[in-house]
């Protein structure tokens, strides 16, 4: 059975659940650079924008009563390549090893003009 996961932390702008719990694996939808106070992408650079993606992404993982260590999977979209030191930099202080599995990948856009897109996947039994 599976079990929709929502936070309070994360923004939803479309018709999906923030992060869908099967009991072994939590899969978090991927969280743009939000802020949820006002609706709206954070203003700065990269380094701010990935910030605020693992804020909302965290606080997914905090509401089904996970961790930053229970994530195995993470996948990192971004608009501009040239961003992947300072998201890697970012990234690098959000976990500890062994690091999760990652793929980053370039992307032409994101939904509200957004530069960073997160999503992740978490063993819900580690």
């Amino acid at each position: 059975m599976r079990k929709a996961i929502m936070s309070a932390q994360a923004a939803a702008v479309g018709p999906y659940s923030h992060g869908i719990d099967t009991g072994e694996l939590l899969f978090l939808s991927g969280q743009t650079p939000i802020d949820n106070q006002t609706g709206k992408i954070v203003q700065g650079d990269i380094t701010a924008q990935t910030q605020q993606c693992f804020k909302n992404l965290f606080g997914v993982l905090k509401s089904a009563g996970l961790e930053e260590g229970d994530v195995i999977k993470v996948n990192v979209f971004l608009t501009d390549m040239a961003d992947f030191e300072a998201m890697n930099a970012v990234y690098e202080q959000q976990f500890s090893q062994p690091y999760p599995a990652r793929t980053t990948i370039g992307v032409a856009s994101l939904p509200l003009g957004a530069t960073i897109e997160i999503e992740m996947i978490a063993a819900v039994n580690l």
